[in-house]
């Protein structure tokens, strides 16, 4: 039974709830953002590949994890956009800047992927 804030109580209802809620954002992002379409297509395509591709378990951890802090980081920088937009239409420096440091985040982790890919699979080709 949830309590006056709607909060159900820990244990497995609890988990299947947060389990329900992680799908509807991820629904949410697929739906609604078009870089988070864009970056999961590019997850699709490399992680089969980081699987072939990767000589040892964690050689094939270092190039498909930073695919899936690409997706966590677009999913926090579209909830930041969305808190922002909701709050109104009009330019405040203070939103813009909060949207383009969401963004940043996410170019720094798309560098790292290309960093972890190149570390790893260019020394094989010289």
């Amino acid at each position: 039974m949830a309590d006056q804030l709607g909060h159900v109580p820990r244990g497995p209802r609890r988990m299947l709830k947060a389990a329900i809620w992680s799908w509807q954002g991820l629904r949410a992002a697929w739906l609604h953002e078009s870089s988070f379409r864009l970056e999961v297509c590019l997850a699709v395509m490399l992680a089969p590949l980081g699987l072939w591709l990767g000589r040892s378990g964690l050689e094939r951890i270092a190039l498909i994890a930073p695919l899936l802090i690409v997706l966590a980081a677009e999913l926090l920088n579209s909830a930041i956009e969305a808190v922002i937009e909701r709050y109104g239409p009009e330019h405040h420096v203070l939103a813009g800047r909060a949207k383009d440091m969401g963004s940043a985040a996410v170019f720094l982790l798309l560098l790292n992927v290309l960093l972890c890919w190149g570390l790893i699979l260019l020394p094989r080709l010289f």
